[in-house]
């Protein structure tokens, strides 16, 4: 049986899900630990911008919602890299999750194929051979399960949010006055649904806030966001502005 699972025809597949056994294991340890892989995998990666690209083209793609908003002189764009994460749902599911997924798919569907391919001509395919339907069949497997996964899987794992795709979003002040060198408590949602709490002060030093003031967050300094008055009655807490920096203005 052990000879027959790892026979130089399903070589490849018997040691992805061997590989995928072992990841699902330090997981699992790393989760009952409090320290779990997925997580510290994920924050060693660079951040994917396609979720903020995608809400910016959804909001816009019909043209400026208010003729008095401030344009986009220099709007992020998405790289073919982040379309395809994205599309696998990096960012809404943990890495090493999608990764979990991806091994079993492979491995399963290269078993699947060299079985029926034996029982059609009685020998198997080379495994060199085998491995291109193997991920052709694997990638959308993975595509299918990992939206499956972030529907089910707690928000807090699978759809923890750059704090940096908070610029352009509009916010309402909830606690205090904002001025420049004081801020005051805003919350804002996220593409999500996600509810966050941060800290505003405008972007203008002659400006101030009131309680229930509708902003939006051009930057972020420390951490602090500066944030201008939202002039666009179609705009509402949670939308996605076409101002998503000023001047160029960067995260600290």
């Amino acid at each position: 049986m052990i000879e027959t699972f790892f026979s130089p025809e399903t070589a490849p597949f018997a040691i992805a899900l061997s590989l995928m056994l072992l990841i699902a294991a330090v997981e699992l340890v790393g989760a009952l630990m409090g320290m779990p892989a997925s997580a510290m995998l994920d924050s060693l990666l660079p951040e994917i911008d396609a979720d903020v690209d995608l809400d910016l083209e959804a909001d816009y793609s019909g043209g400026p919602l208010d003729a008095d908003a401030p344009s986009v002189p220099n709007a992020p764009s998405s790289g073919p890299l982040s379309q395809i994460l994205g599309w696998l749902c990096v960012g809404k599911v943990p890495v090493l999750v999608l990764l979990i997924v991806f091994l079993t798919a492979f491995g399963l569907a290269g078993f699947i194929i060299q079985g029926v391919v034996r029982g059609i001509l009685g020998v198997s395919l080379p495994a060199v051979i085998a491995v291109a339907p193997a991920l052709f069949a694997a990638i959308p497997m993975t595509r299918v399960a990992a939206l499956t996964l972030a529907k089910i899987m707690p928000k807090e794992q699978t759809e923890a949010v750059s704090q940096k795709h908070f610029i352009g979003k509009v916010a309402t002040i909830i606690r205090g006055e904002a001025s420049k060198g004081g801020p005051a408590e805003a919350k804002l949602t996220d593409s999500f649904g996600q509810t966050h709490y941060v800290l505003i002060e405008p972007d203008d030093e002659t400006e101030t806030f009131q309680q229930g003031t509708d902003v939006i967050i051009v930057k972020q300094t420390g951490s602090f966001y500066q944030a201008i008055l939202n002039t666009s009655a179609a705009l509402s807490s949670g939308a996605t502005s076409d101002y998503v920096k000023q001047n160029g203005g960067d995260h600290a």
